[in-house]
């Protein structure tokens, strides 16, 4: 199965690095339309990039550089920000003798791979990205050779938070979950909770007579909801000077599998974690057909996800990152 990666992760493999090794493997990339990656060195101020082929200038026209920079669809500032940065390409000319420029186009290898993913990705299916720009309501990912898709601020977890960069930074590798193509304007769209476990899943971590850190998430009148895990919070008695973000030591008095709740007493508050806790994934690949996160509880609705009926699965595993 061909694959398409996200940008910067063909960089330091060895069929990358072979072919941009010599002359010739530049000449047998060009015949075989394969795609490469290297990092851009500059933008012109013609708005053309210019990248290191292992001692090859290789040039990326301005209307090369992206889908819809041609059109007017896509932005300047999409060219300026790929400065430094790894990008994908296939050579398309040779030029000079003894002092070759190669002429290179993102644009095509966004093609193909865009193509590809409209053709082949189905519902529940889970796929590598990386975290390229970081918004108030969600965050864009790069799915393959630059192609970005988003995932909203409530499908990044079950534990609410008030801004995606709680969960992640720029470049984090991560794992997402196609949650529907659309194959008429070319978009893939994405989640992200259903990888981080069920309650039970992240329950299963803890045990009563506990003591464990966690976030405020939530400080009502009846008590605070703690995060112990970006998909599993648990209900603290009341305690005074509480506020969202605080990091607390809490006391796990009961775990209710029965009821899905997790009672807490908190015992202090605590410094701020010095790094970001690193995500947890129970799911790095595969495809899923149902995620039931917790089933409906009296008035309380199931929290789940239906990504397609059985018969429609298009199962295909994906190696990890």
């Amino acid at each position: 199965m061909k694959r398409y990666l996200p940008e910067g992760m063909y960089l330091q493999s060895t069929r990358n690095q072979l072919y941009l090794a010599s002359r010739a493997g530049l000449q047998a990339a060009m015949e075989t339309h394969q795609i490469l990656e290297a990092r851009v060195m500059r933008c012109d101020a013609a708005h053309n990039l210019w990248v290191d082929l292992g001692g090859v200038p290789g040039r990326i026209p301005r209307e090369e550089v992206a889908l819809g920079i041609e059109e007017g669809t896509t932005r300047e500032i999409a060219i300026l920000s790929r400065v430094g940065r790894p990008v994908s390409f296939q050579i398309e000319e040779i030029q000079g003798g003894e002092h070759p420029v190669a002429v290179l186009s993102r644009r095509k290898a966004q093609k193909s791979a865009l193509s590809y993913f409209i053709e082949t990705l189905t519902p529940g299916q889970i796929i590598p990205a990386v975290v390229t720009h970081i918004e108030p309501f969600g965050v864009f990912v790069d799915i393959g050779n630059g192609i970005v898709s988003m995932i909203r601020i409530e499908q990044i977890s079950i534990s609410r938070i008030s801004h995606p960069r709680e969960r992640f930074t720029h470049g984090d590798r991560i794992y997402a979950v196609v949650t529907d193509v659309d194959k008429v304007n070319g978009r893939v769209f994405l989640s992200h909770r259903e990888l981080l476990g069920t309650w039970a899943e992240n329950a299963a971590q803890f045990s009563q007579g506990e003591t464990v850190s966690g976030i405020v998430q939530g400080v009502r009148e009846y008590g605070s909801f703690i995060e112990l895990t970006p998909n599993l919070s648990g209900l603290a008695e009341p305690s005074p000077h509480l506020s969202d973000g605080d990091h607390v030591s809490v006391y796990i008095k009961s775990i209710s599998y029965e009821q899905y709740k997790i009672k807490l007493l908190i015992i202090d508050h605590v410094p701020p974690f010095e790094r970001r806790r690193p995500l947890q994934y129970f799911m790095t690949d595969g495809s899923l057909l149902h995620w039931m996160y917790r089933p409906a509880l009296g008035n309380r609705p199931a929290i789940e996800t239906i990504f397609q009926k059985a018969e429609e699965q298009v199962p295909v595993t994906l190696p990890p990152l």
